[in-house]
């Protein structure tokens, strides 16, 4: 079996708002949809060091206390490492348009609504979700 692709991702959430981006059409993988920032997880580098430089990169945040949280993902080639992220310097800005078409704040209760990257996550959000603390 091939060694499976280690993603970062965070769980931005803030006054109890979960922060989506919408991945561009012209996207290799999962073109078109919406789902958490994040990305590669770069040689020696650990998945916590690459949701801070993911989100410095595609938001130009500086993230705070990453929390590992458990994420469900059915795509079996991406080793997946989620984040709950509740504290960071700066507002989210959509620093990477080649990669997000738009970057936006959802309740929880809109997210089953959305095309998401992978469906499966979505009760694994809605829970880190009820656990944030408000900010």
């Amino acid at each position: 079996m091939p060694a499976r692709t280690a993603i970062a991702t965070a769980l931005l959430v803030r006054d109890g708002l979960v922060l989506m981006a919408h991945r561009h059409p012209a996207r290799r993988w999962y073109p078109d949809c919406w789902d958490l920032v994040g990305g590669h997880v770069e040689p020696g580098e650990t998945p916590r060091q690459a949701v801070i430089r993911e989100c410095r990169e595609e938001l130009a945040i500086e993230v705070h206390d990453p929390v590992p949280i458990p994420m469900t993902f059915d795509d079996p080639t991406l080793d997946m490492h989620a984040f709950l992220v509740t504290r960071w310097d700066g507002e989210p800005l959509n620093v990477e348009p080649e990669e997000h078409d738009d970057l936006r704040w959802f309740h929880p209760d809109e997210l089953a609504g959305l095309t998401l990257a992978d469906p499966a996550s979505l009760p694994s959000i809605l829970r880190a979700v009820s656990f944030a603390a408000p900010q």
